[in-house]
């Protein structure tokens, strides 16, 4: 039997590298971390202490999403420490979001679209 121990990575097809980094890095603030000298084109992010993001430029420009926001779809979540900080980060970085803080998930989520439509999840105690 396989014993896990938790997720290390979520991977990421972007159409543009420059693009998704800068929206993750700049808008997002994610840690960027080193990434090996894959033959690929990719970037590399730290999400709390021991799992990561990687988002990985699709050789022939296609990603997999062109739709809006879908919580079915595939999609990753992060928990984050607050939810009004949050939706105020986003609002501050003019990012749009689709918000539901009395999910019935039982936690409060925020939901965002990268350049290339893939869901970001942010998971919070609603703390209005």
């Amino acid at each position: 039997m396989i014993q896990f121990e938790r997720i290390h990575h979520v991977s990421l097809a972007v159409r543009d590298l420059a693009l998704a980094r800068s929206f993750y890095s700049d808008k997002l603030r994610f840690q960027e971390i080193e990434r090996p000298p894959f033959k690929s084109r990719g970037v590399w992010y730290a999400i709390g202490s021991s799992q990561q993001l990687h988002l990985l430029e699709h050789p022939n420009g296609e990603a997999l999403r062109t739709s809006g926001i879908d919580s079915v779809d595939g999609h990753f979540a992060i928990w984050v420490t607050s939810y009004s900080g949050t939706i105020a980060w986003l609002e501050n970085q003019g990012i749009p979001y689709e918000a539901r803080p009395q999910s019935v998930a039982g936690f409060a989520q925020i939901y965002i679209l990268d350049p290339d439509h893939n869901i970001i999840e942010f998971d919070s105690t609603y703390d209005s």
